[in-house]
């Protein structure tokens, strides 16, 4: 339910009853990951999405029913081709719902409020609800990094003690979903851990026209956008409104800065070789999402030469996305953006870059 956690929090914090869906896992082929959300208030007013419009109508009226009843519901919906009433994905997957009531006067409202007041400010925490198992806990635990909690999921003390633990390993990985759990003396239950985790990076070198257009279609995609060049003259934050910081630096020297993240992005686009071949060096060492390079094909050509005799490795060389994008036939700064934001997005997710009419592979591909 993070996703939609700016209005939802004001919800609880005004004391509004509210029931929230919250999609707990997918099989094959469906439209939202783990985590999307739909909530529905007292009044019939709804937030949020689950399936892009296959099953709202369904997990809506789950959700009335379950802040009528103050039970939890869950439900599964997927394709089903001989019932011409049933609710299901036309995608051909199928999708696991968790829908938690929370009346005004609900014990887990705090911990809920407090956990979407750090989603909202996309701070690093974990939400633990009981997805599965005998009826009982129907609380709401808070995990922060270090292992802090707050809230409860109204069980024994070993469970909270579990959950903890199985939060804290979500948080590391970075990663929402469920998980069973069995306690000592209990029944087995199953959880899922909703996890909140700052944006990623995207670190745009050189203070070049194209970059003002990547820096917007970063932040349109949710990215913290740094842009960096050592040349002030250019690298103004006038130039790059869209930035969330404009730095005067070296890019090599900023980049060693800054602190390792496996979901960080790096564009190069200065092709200048003073400031492309330290910062790649750097760069292809260490474990980032994304590493590409601005140039035609002879200057990639040049620069692998130069990276190589800088002490780059063919397996570090096998990671630089050069020249930069997708072929989109790109010719303005904001297609130029649009190519190089979609490559971004194919290599994180696995996806091909292809034409999807041309492709056999499944739309809706949901990694960690």
């Amino acid at each position: 339910m993070f996703d939609i956690a700016t209005d939802l929090r004001a919800w609880c914090h005004d004391g509004r009853p509210f029931a929230v869906a919250t999609v707990t896992a997918v099989h094959g082929s469906a439209p939202r990951a783990p985590g999307a959300a739909l909530a529905v208030d007292a009044d019939g007013t709804a937030l949020g999405s689950v399936s892009g419009g296959c099953v709202e109508a369904a997990v809506y009226e789950l959700c009335r029913e379950a802040l009528d009843s103050g039970v939890p519901r869950t439900g599964s919906f997927g394709y089903d081709d001989g019932d011409a009433f049933a609710a299901g994905l036309t995608c051909g997957g199928s999708l696991d719902v968790l829908v938690t009531p929370v009346p005004a006067d609900a014990p887990a409202r705090p911990a809920l409020a407090a956990a979407l007041d750090a989603a909202a400010a996309r701070a690093e925490a974990a939400l633990v609800r009981v997805a599965g198992g005998p009826e009982g806990p129907v609380g709401a635990l808070l995990v922060t990094p270090g292992g802090d909690a707050f809230g409860t999921l109204g069980g024994a003390d070993a469970l909270d003690r579990a959950a903890v633990a199985e939060a804290t390993r979500a948080l590391a990985a970075g990663r929402t979903g469920a998980a069973p759990l069995a306690v000592d003396g209990a029944a087995p239950l199953t959880l899922f851990v909703e996890v909140s985790v700052p944006p990623p990076r995207l670190l745009i070198f050189g203070a070049v026209d194209f970059a003002a257009a990547l820096a917007s279609a970063g932040a349109f995609l949710g990215h913290r956008v740094t842009v960096c060049d050592a040349r002030p003259v250019f690298t103004t934050p006038a130039r790059f409104p869209a930035a969330h910081e404009v730095v005067v630096d070296w890019p090599h020297r900023y980049l060693d800065a800054q602190a390792s993240d496996p979901r960080t992005a790096v564009c190069v686009l200065t092709h200048e070789e003073r400031f492309d071949v330290p910062v790649l060096t750097r760069a292809l060492r260490l474990p980032l999402a994304y590493v590409g390079a601005m140039g035609s094909r002879r200057t990639h050509e040049d620069r692998l030469r130069r990276l190589r005799d800088a002490g780059s490795t063919e397996a570090e060389l096998a990671r630089l996305r050069s020249p930069i994008g997708l072929d989109l036939g790109a010719r303005t700064p904001q297609e130029t953006a649009l190519s190089i934001a979609a490559e971004i997005v194919a290599v994180t997710h696995g996806g091909s870059g292809a034409p999807l009419t041309d492709s056999t592979r499944p739309i809706h591909q949901h990694t960690p």
